[in-house]
This record gives structure tokens, C-alpha cells and sequence, in this order.
């Protein structure tokens, strides 16, 4: 397996995994809505994309968006997205992902990882065992409706 950040060139092998992660949370198929967001993310710069493959074939993603904590006045990423095509499962992608995303932390000496994710995901289970712990300080949410 090779994990590589995306860049535009990858914007084709990335738009099935990020349309059937989308899927995934109960949203409509949208090749093209796909194909534009993840377009202006790539040449925006304004997020970090990592996909994963196994034998030049797309198998996995991760996309962290740039925060900054006031209280401790560091940076850190959000680790918005976290997607393996449900085929390659249990083969530790998830894993290299992940750990490819806390490198770069280590890397840019950032203060951490934080995970957006449903309660009733699975793969809660996959970020406790890397590591992650339950943040009682992320826990409201406004939605412009």
C-alpha cells in the first residue's frame, strides 16, 4: 500500500472514494457536486488530502481541514474525513491513514487531531485503539438552517 497527498492530478482516482463516503452519511450520489468541491479544495490548498492505494488502485482516503485552538493558541487539523472502500476493510488502511495525518501533525509541531464523526460510527472503535480520546468540549453544534 501507498499513501501519497492528492493532488490535482489524483482529483479522478479521489471523486468515487469522497462520492460513496458522502453516500455513506445518508447523502445523494453526486459525481459532479463531488468532482467540483474536492477540485476547489485541491487548488484552494485549503485542506490536506491523503488517499490510499493498493496496486495503482484507489482504496481509501482522509481529509483534514486547518484550525487553530484559542485557548492553547496552536494550530491543529480537523480530521473531517476518513473513508475506505468498503471491499478493502480490516486491511489497516484506516490505520496508515491516520497515521499519516499525525505525522504531518508531529511534523508542523501542531497540537493534535481532532475527529468529526456520528456516534454510531464503527470506526469510533479504530480511533480509540489509535489513540484518540472523547473530547467533552466538542459537544454543540449550530446549524444554519
Amino acid at each position: 500500500m501507498t499513501i501519497i497527498k492528492a493532488k490535482i492530478k489524483h482529483l479522478e482516482d479521489l471523486i468515487p472514494l469522497f462520492d460513496a463516503y458522502r453516500v455513506f452519511y445518508r447523502q445523494q450520489s453526486d459525481i459532479l457536486a463531488a468532482r467540483n468541491f474536492l477540485k476547489e479544495r485541491l487548488t484552494k490548498k485549503d485542506s490536506v488530502i491523503y488517499i490510499a492505494y493498493e496496486n495503482d488502485v484507489a482504496v481509501g482516503f482522509t481529509q483534514l481541514y486547518f484550525l487553530f485552538s484559542s485557548v492553547s493558541m496552536q494550530p491543529m487539523y480537523l480530521l473531517n474525513d476518513l473513508y475506505i472502500d468498503e471491499n478493502q476493510r480490516n486491511k489497516k488502511i484506516g490505520t496508515s491513514l491516520i497515521n499519516e495525518a499525525k505525522a504531518l501533525c508531529r511534523e508542523k509541531s501542531y497540537k493534535g487531531l481532532i475527529i468529526q464523526t456520528e456516534p454510531t460510527n464503527n470506526a469510533q472503535y479504530l480511533y480509540q485503539r489509535e489513540g484518540f480520546t472523547k473530547d467533552t468540549d466538542l459537544s454543540f453544534f449550530w446549524k444554519n438552517s
